[in-house]
């Protein structure tokens, strides 16, 4: 599974999370993290409800 994949999973099962924890929560790197947080929100897959923070839209 990719790691954008894992990402948006995580996301659909919890609350808006900062980058490192998302990061802490599937054993990655923190800058693979952000790359692929920032790939994903200029794809709109996610969404930044407050700064720093990242979801899903519901």
């Amino acid at each position: 599974m990719e790691l954008k994949d894992k990402i948006v999973d995580l996301l659909k099962k919890s609350e808006p999370m900062k980058g490192g924890e998302i990061a802490e929560a599937l054993g990655e790197d923190k800058k693979a993290v952000d790359k692929a947080l920032k790939d994903l929100k200029k794809d709109e897959a996610i969404i930044s409800p407050k700064r720093c923070y990242y979801s899903i839209e519901k």
